[in-house]
Formats: structure tokens, C-alpha cells, sequence
């Protein structure tokens, strides 16, 4: 049956008289809104200032029923954070201007992390990993000194002053002369570029000695470690022989502890379909092995790690029942009078709460991707970001910029595929982010759109990376409505 046009509503635009000012009270400032739950709404403006009412007050705002003298509260709040405005132009634009610049100024010394994939051997057999690893014998899959002196180059091209090295595998510790000869060429190369290098090493502790920990303390090295909760727990995710990388992970923090500063050593979980039924046991452990903070995260889907799906595959919704149990255990610890933080949530409140950017690569825009850190893989290929390698130990060579060997600083950072990643590295300009509330609170993840929905440009609606950020940022903001108790522990968070 053919119907006629003409049966269809006007979808034309509306005339501009439609849209013009009828009484001269205020003039609207760019916002977007989000609908908290079935009782309250948010605003967000332009640098991220939100504020929560009622149910319908979006709906008075624009229709410009505030009432300077019947809603004097409402109308100040509105003014003062620049949602509204009693002149077409407010007198503090540049004011604003200026915090959005600040809230962008990540990008003014470009990139800061550099991965050195130093090698790919490991003793364990984790089922999450995201990489091909391969067994302890194999060395032919060490970076070599050419690709390490021609990686360390690159970072001192690096517009940046202040760098990040860091190392990761495979284990990289079973690569430790290696790393050595890296660090001290590049302190040597940093006096003469004039940079401040902070040194990270990404391991399981499961080989560490006192040797290492002894030159860690003396050049100042950071050690970033995988402790997924309880032994129970631990032990089932992270494989390897004799079955006892919980034992030596603990083993491995208690001798950090001995040797360099608390603050030196940190640890990161992976919640498995195991670890889902276990939130208040992974916190616990996190508090027994002295952490002042636990950051939950998922699952990568990445490379190897999609291929067992009964141990690493699980909805979102389940994650985020998983997150906001423990979340409110860890609240209610700091409501008691104990520090203790979550550190995703406390990235996002950074955003939420300050007018300064944050340096993390999954949250921001542009995103991180090349703006904030390169990878240097064993074998001289080099990619956007560490999950963009991951993609390549699986064939998917999407986001490789080049290699050690044969590419320029040029053509690695602003080359052909640099240029077509950057197209979609902005939220502001993708649709579904553009609209979006949080926007300003998010990021942009091209590579996780690339992995899991076959587009690098992504579709929100299914994007597992938008329903997490989407819902976490929504419960944040509506436990700090909720209680001013819980917005005083989350300010002393990002104090």
C-alpha cells in the first residue's frame, strides 16, 4: 500500500519566530540535560558545572518560565553557572572560555605514556589475557636494544616535559636487564632534553627479587601490579604452575612494602564471571593487603581474552551490579572514618567536581589514543594504544601507526592513519555524545568501538563502553543529591 505524503505530520523546521525570545527575561546558554531517575534531572554546562533539581524544572527552563523574583534561587543558580543569561552574550564568556581551555589543557603537551612492550614471555597462563604470550624460554620475543634505543628516541621527540616509560609484557620483569639498559640510557638522554621521567614496571611479582626491588628504590620506579581479589579468586584467574600466584602477588607487596615507598607500588583487578558474585571479598582483600584504594574494572575485549567465554563473558548490567555494591561498601567505610577509595569513580568526580583535566587515556577527548600515549611493541610495531596491540596478536592490524625501523616522529603521529583516527576521537562531534549530558565527563573510544561493534566511529546505543561510563557517572551525581554525607567523602577523594 502506498501512503500519501501528505497523511505525514510537518516534519519541516520550524519557522524562527518559532524559536525567538518572547519576553526579554533570559537567553539560553548551551546545556544538555540527562533524567537522573523517575524524581530528579541534571544540567550539565559547557565546562562540565552540573545541577540537580525536579523533574520538569529542564522543561520550565527552557520554556523560559524561571521567575526571577518567584524562583530567586533557581534564577541565581542558573546565572551564576552560566546556563542562562540576562544579555546574549554574558559579560564572563571569557571566563568560560577560559575554564573550557583548562578543561582541554591535556592536549597542550601532547604525548606523555610510552609502553615498551619489553617482552612477551610470562610464566602464567591467565585466561583473561588479552595477549599471545609465549613460555619463559623464548627470548627471540625480547625487544631488542635497536628497537629500545629507537622507542627511547621517539619519547624524548615528544613535545611533552614531563614522560612516562612504561614497561610491560608478557612478564617484564623476565626481561629486567633489558629495562635497565633502558632506564639508564634513557636518564642519561633525559639531562640533555631537559625531561622528567617517571618509570613504571607492569608485573605479577612472581619473579621479583630483592636485587630488582633495591634498583627500583633507587631510580625512583614505580611497580604496577594484577591482584584480582581473594586467593580463591585470584588463583582461578591468573594461572601458573604449582597454582600459587596469589601467594607470591602477596609475597611480592609485603617485600615492596619492605624495600620501597608504600605509595611506590600499586595493584589493578580484572573482574572475571567469577568475580562478579564476590564484591565485598575483592574489597576486603584490597584493605588486608594495606591499599588505600581498589579500582574496579572489567574485562578488556580484546585479543585472547574473548576466547573463553564462560570464564570472561557477562553482561554490563552485571558488571554494574558488581560496581555499585562494592562502591557502597567502600562509602560505607569512609562514612565510618576510613579513607578508602575507588579509583574510577574518583576520575570521573575529578571530572565532575574540578575545573582541571585528568590524564586518563579512556576518558578523555580527543581521546587518549596518540595524544596521550603510543605503544612500542617487542617486535618494532607501533600502535595507538596498548588495547590497540592486543587487536594485532589476534590479526587486526587496524590501529598500527608504523614501525621502529622505517617510521619517521612525523609519520607516526600526524601520518595517514593517525589522521583517520583522529576523526572520531572527539565525543563532541560523534553522534549520541554530542547530545549527550556526560559528555563532558566522558571520552572517546575508538578502538573499543572498532573491537566491539566492527565500526571505529561506534553506535551508543549498544556500546558497552557508553551504558558503563553512562550508568556510573549517572549513579555518582545522583549519590551526591542523595546525601551530603557521601559528596564530603567523594571531595576527599580527589583531594
Amino acid at each position: 500500500m502506498i501512503v500519501s505524503t501528505l497523511s505525514r505530520p510537518n516534519r519541516k523546521f520550524k519557522d524562527t519566530d518559532y524559536f525567538s525570545v518572547k519576553t526579554e527575561t533570559y537567553f539560553l546558554m548551551p546545556f544538555r540535560f540527562h533524567r537522573l531517575n523517575s524524581q530528579r534531572e541534571v544540567v550539565v554546562n559547557e565546562v562540565g558545572d552540573h545541577l540537580v533539581y525536579p523533574t520538569g524544572t529542564v522543561a520550565r527552563i527552557i520554556g523560559r518560565e524561571i521567575d526571577k523574583q518567584l524562583d530567586s534561587e533557581l534564577y541565581a543558580d542558573l546565572i551564576a553557572g552560566m546556563f542562562i543569561s540576562e544579555s546574549p552574550i554574558p559579560a564572563l564568556i571569557d571566563v568560560l572560555a577560559t575554564r573550557y581551555r583548562t578543561k582541554k589543557s591535556f592536549l597542550d603537551d601532547f604525548t606523555n605514556l610510552h609502553i615498551f612492550v619489553i617482552t612477551l614471555r610470562c610464566e602464567h597462563t591467565c585466561h583473561y589475557c588479552q595477549v599471545s604470550r609465549v613460555t619463559t624460554d623464548k627470548d627471540a620475543f625480547d625487544m631488542s636494544k635497536k628497537h629500545i634505543d629507537r622507542g627511547i628516541d621517539l619519547m624524548m621527540e615528544s613535545p611533552n616535559p614531563f614522560v612516562t616509560m612504561e614497561f610491560q609484557g608478557g612478564e617484564a620483569l623476565l626481561a629486567f636487564d633489558n629495562i635497565k639498559y633502558a632506564v639508564e640510557r634513557t636518564k642519561r638522554l633525559a639531562v640533555s632534553y631537559n625531561k622528567k621521567v617517571t618509570y613504571v614496571i607492569c608485573t605479577n611479582l612472581a619473579v621479583i627479587t630483592m636485587e630488582i626491588l633495591e634498583y627500583c628504590k633507587e631510580n625512583g620506579i614505580l611497580l604496577s601490579t594484577s591482584l584480582d581479589g581473594p586467593g580463591f579468586i585470584h588463583n582461578q584467574n591468573r594461572r601458573r604452575p604449582g597454582n600459587n600466584s596469589y601467594e607470591l602477588t602477596v609475597a611480592g607487596i609485603e617485600m615492596a612494602n619492605n624495600v620501597i615507598e608504600k605509595d611506590s607500588i600499586s595493584a589493578l583487578m580484572t573482574a572475571t564471571n567469577l568475580s562478579l558474585a564476590h564484591p565485598i571479598e575483592i574489597v576486603e582483600e584490597y584493605r588486608a593487603r594495606g591499599f588505600d584504594s581498589i579500582f574496579l574494572r572489567p574485562i578488556s575485549p580484546y585479543g585472547f581474552a574473548l576466547s573463553n567465554e564462560r570464564k570472561n563473558k557477562y553482561a554490563m548490567d552485571d558488571f554494574l551490579s558488581f560496581y555499585k555494591t562494592a562502591l557502597q561498601h567502600i562509602i560505607a567505610y569512609n562514612l565510618k572514618g576510613e579513607f578508602f577509595r575507588e579509583q574510577y569513580a574518583t576520575i570521573i568526580l575529578k571530572k565532575i567536581l574540578t575545573p582541571f583535566p585528568v590524564g586518563y587515556v579512556d576518558l578523555n577527548s580527543p581521546a587518549g589514543a596518540i595524544t596521550n600515549v603510543i605503544l612500542f611493541n617487542y617486535d618494532g610495531n607501533v600502535y595507538a594504544t596498548d588495547e590497540s596491540r592486543m587487536l594485532a596478536e589476534s590479526g587486526d592490524y587496524t590501529f598500527r601507526l608504523g614501525h621502529l625501523d622505517s617510521s619517521s616522529y612525523e609519520e607516526i603521529f600526524y601520518g595517514e592513519r593517525a589522521m583517520e583516527i583522529a576523526e572520531v576521537m572527539t565525543n563532541e562531534s560523534l553522534p549520541g555524545c554530542s547530545e549527550c549530558a556526560f559528555q563532558s565527563y566522558c571520552g572517546s573510544d575508538p578502538v573499543h568501538n572498532h573491537a566491539t561493534q566492527g565500526d571505529i566511529w561506534g553506535y551508543r546505543p549498544t556500546s558497552t563502553f557508553c551504558r558503563k561510563n553512562m550508568e556510573i557517572i549517572r549513579y555518582l551525581i545522583e549519590l551526591m543529591d542523595g546525601s551530603e554525607e557521601i559528596t564530603k567523602v567523594f571531595e576527599s577523594w580527589i583531594r
